[in-house]
């Protein structure tokens, strides 16, 4: 690894975006809106699984055959869109400064996200933050998702750069082997709200973005 980056990569969800405790709060909603009963305790069984499985369980469990788990997830994907469109969302503490620094530092940024395309446009116009990114994509774009590299291997080549130069910031393990994969130097986010999480294939931990210094890329 060189000295300085060559580029920087970052995930998007629990890394720029807080996401999980909104999924569950728009999970809850939908809950809510349906008639339907749920404890949001019981929402960490469910980590990792998409809303069709939780829908289906828990309209199979209240006998309701009025409803479909895609009526569910059609109406959690709207509200999700509204909440992150009503400005009461915050980024990741940390992360817009590191964008800032980094672009400031004449560094190429990427974004390289699982989530689908229309919630990675919101979340670059509510941040602010799109003109940082000389490569945005989206991983409803790919045919495979992380852990597949693909979507770290392409962002590397729209910004020009071998992957051995670039830096990846990730919160998850599939992200992380992702990267890895690609052949990236990989810091791993220990976000509280990302679940239970392996990071040990991450080259650097931090607990707090603030603890990335760029000088010292």
């Amino acid at each position: 690894m060189q000295n300085k980056a060559g580029a920087f990569i970052f995930d998007m969800d629990g890394v720029i975006i807080d996401s999980e405790p909104i999924h569950s709060r728009v999970k809850m909603d939908t809950f809510h809106h349906f008639g339907l009963e749920f404890n949001e305790a019981d929402l960490i069984h469910y980590m990792g699984r998409t809303s069709g499985v939780i829908f289906g369980e828990v309209i199979a469990k209240a006998g309701r055959t009025d409803i479909t788990p895609e009526q569910l997830t059609d109406y959690k994907h709207h509200h999700y869109l509204e909440v992150l469109r009503s400005g009461t969302i915050e980024p990741v503490k940390g992360t817009v400064e590191l964008i800032r620094g980094l672009h400031e530092a004449g560094i190429p940024l990427a974004l390289a996200t699982s989530s689908w395309q229309v919630v990675m446009e919101t979340v670059l116009d509510q941040f602010g933050i799109r003109q940082y990114f000389q490569s945005v994509l989206s991983g409803g774009e790919l045919p495979k998702s992380k852990p597949d590299p693909a979507i770290y291997r392409i962002s590397a080549e729209r910004l020009g750069v071998e992957p051995g130069r670039c830096y990846v910031l990730e919160d998850t393990e599939n992200g992380i082997q992702a990267a890895k994969a690609a052949g990236m130097y990989c810091i791993a986010f220990r976000n509280p709200h990302s679940g239970a999480q392996d990071l040990s294939l991450a080259d650097r931990i931090v607990d707090d973005i603030s603890e990335i210094n760029i000088n010292e890329l």
